[in-house]
């Protein structure tokens, strides 16, 4: 298989070469050898191929740049190889296995999801090896709000280690009241015992879960907004989720650089600027990279304006949300 990325050396991998090599650890080369391993391991055909890639998706900037790059590797080998039979939620679960196993990200398995299954979905992780996607309808455009993306020009590199402490902390938390995950916990006994699980396990694990079972709630009462027409509330729970993010998940800036939060300056001009124009959260991951705004369309030229100058040229990009993800087009 040889793919040669825009900008980017070729990336040549033998099929007779799948083993994890540790010298691919966070590169293009050990997505794709983990996603043809994948295939092999679940009995699916795979064969040789040369591709070339061209994406304006934001690189390291929690857009899912990477999960992106393992969805088209994905469907290029099921179209090829494998009649376009493999579905969507099955290919974002062989793009993460590559990142987790081959690239060595702890990831989860929502940027995957997303991207494979393509639009705005609501996704259920109860049981990863079979989510249950619900797509959500999205005409923002119905509602005269656009969404924006600013690139704050922080780098995702070097911060695997921020984004695996907060699954490690939560988990922490469940196990003190007797469970693996958060979600089968019961927030009444975790409120109850409060002062015992501080004293266990510190109070940043604390806060986090704080915040699990908080975005829990909102989750369902922004996809609620959406199916039911109420963009005003819709907007209210991103604003909630955002603020619960920076407060309490504690994933807009890494604690090992606090001179460097690009984020954090991005959400406080945006909140200043956007008052009742609109509402603002980080994007993503966190920690570094982007954040997100709904904007009134009638505002978003004084929005970008004002940010472009603060982060530079082409800092803001006014987006569309994608019905389709991984296809054949042709």
């Amino acid at each position: 298989v040889r793919i040669k990325s825009e900008d980017y050396p070729m990336d040549i991998i033998k099929l007779d070469e799948l083993e994890i090599k540790e010298d691919e650890f966070e590169t293009a080369a050990a997505l794709i050898r983990g996603i043809i391993k994948k295939f092999v391991d679940l009995g699916y055909s795979v064969g040789g191929f040369d591709a070339y890639t061209v994406s304006n998706v934001l690189k390291g900037s929690g857009l899912s740049s990477s999960a992106a790059f393992e969805v088209v590797v994905g469907t290029i080998i099921s179209g090829l190889y494998n009649d376009m039979k493999i579905n969507s939620v099955e290919i974002a679960q062989i793009s993460q296995y590559a990142e987790n196993v081959f690239f060595k990200k702890p990831c989860g398995l929502m940027d995957q999801m997303a991207c494979s299954v393509g639009g705005m979905v609501n996704i259920d992780f109860k049981d990863p090896t079979k989510p249950i996607v619900k797509k959500v309808p999205t005409e923002f455009e119905k509602y005269d709000y656009s969404l924006c993306i600013v690139d704050t020009k922080g780098d995702h590199v070097d911060l695997t280690d921020d984004y695996a402490m907060i699954p490690s902390e939560m988990k922490k938390v469940a196990n003190f009241l007797g469970e693996d995950y958060l979600r089968d916990c019961d927030s009444n006994e975790f409120y109850i015992r409060l002062d015992e699980i501080r004293e266990a396990v510190g109070d940043r694990p604390v806060l986090r879960a704080i915040h699990f079972f908080n975005e829990e709630h909102n989750v369902k009462n922004a996809v609620s907004s959406l199916e039911n027409g109420k963009f005003v509330e819709f907007l209210d729970a991103i604003r909630k989720s955002g603020n619960s993010s920076f407060k309490y998940l504690q994933n807009v800036y890494t604690t090992r650089d606090i001179q460097h939060q690009n984020i954090s300056v991005a959400l406080a001009l945006s909140e200043s600027l956007l008052r009742n124009y609109g509402v603002c959260r980080v994007h993503g991951g966190g920690f570094a990279g982007t954040i997100q705004a709904f904007v009134k369309n009638d505002f978003v030229s004084n929005y970008k304006e004002f940010i472009n100058k603060i982060f530079g040229e082409n800092s803001c990009h006014v987006l569309k949300v994608r019905k389709y993800g991984g296809i054949k087009v042709m």
